[in-house]
């Protein structure tokens, strides 16, 4: 199981560096349909697997100079309360409830990197780069919420975000991003951890799997035309999304 996860945790920290935080959201359907984990444990594992992965991608954007960290530390406050308060009450929520809304999830994430990918031509909005105003702040806490509930980077949001409203260039939105998930997910799974099951045979070499191939990621992401890698992984998490709601609300094959 352990050589699976880890598997599974190369293609995942590829993702991620490779996208920034969006590519994270392959973590949980990895964790509950492939290593069988409960929606619970696997949205809990998760945000180790984003810190661990986070973290290694955030420094090799960091070297190359793509990390804004006053921008990323003041988006990352936004979502600070949300996120620890979206933790703890979503301990309560059934199962179905979870994957459900993680297919919503899924397909907002698709929907928002597909409009993303058709804006990247156009670039940065000239003259404009910082973290103030209300949808920055908004964008943040949405950012903490996806963290909180689902276990997700929510990168697919801070990326926008951090490109249309405070006028990055995409790879640095990118780098930023994982600053900005990195510090959210160590607030939620702080409110998780204590009382939940974590499976660290699967995680940790899922984690650490992940942690390398985000660094892979990040090295490569400049051979490719970001617009290009945004509208392939938009198309797979449709897909993911149907396979979800199709089990969920139809096939129930993973109802515990």
């Amino acid at each position: 199981m352990g050589i699976v996860a880890a598997g599974l945790g190369l293609l995942v920290g590829l993702a991620l560096g490779l996208l920034g935080g969006g590519g994270s959201v392959l973590a949980v359907p990895s964790l509950v349909y492939i290593l069988g984990e409960s929606p619970h444990e696997a949205t809990t594992g998760s945000l180790i697997i984003i810190i661990a992965s986070s973290l290694s991608g955030v420094a090799a954007h960091a070297r190359a100079g793509r990390v804004q960290v006053r921008a990323g530390l003041g988006f990352g406050l936004a979502g600070l309360a949300t996120s620890i308060i979206s933790a703890a009450l979503s301990k309560g929520l059934p199962e179905t409830v979870v994957l459900v809304g993680f297919a919503g999830v899924m397909l907002t994430a698709a929907a928002m990197m597909w409009r993303s990918a058709k804006a990247l031509d156009h670039g940065p909005v000239p003259g404009r780069q910082g973290t103030g105003g209300l949808r920055t702040i908004l964008a943040g806490a949405g950012v903490g919420v996806l963290i909180g509930v689902f276990g997700v980077g929510g990168g697919f949001l801070a990326v926008p975000a951090l490109v249309a409203v405070a006028g990055f260039t995409m790879p640095n939105a990118v780098g930023t991003s994982l600053l900005i998930i990195a510090l959210n997910s160590s607030a939620a799974l702080a409110t998780r951890v204590a009382g939940s099951h974590v499976d660290w045979a699967v995680i940790l070499p899922f984690a650490a799997a992940a942690s390398v191939a985000a660094v892979v990621g990040q090295r490569a992401s400049s051979r490719f035309r970001a617009a290009t890698l945004q509208q392939t992984f938009a198309g797979l998490l449709v897909l993911l999304a149907g396979w979800v709601l199709l089990d969920q609300l139809v096939l129930h094959t993973s109802s515990n």
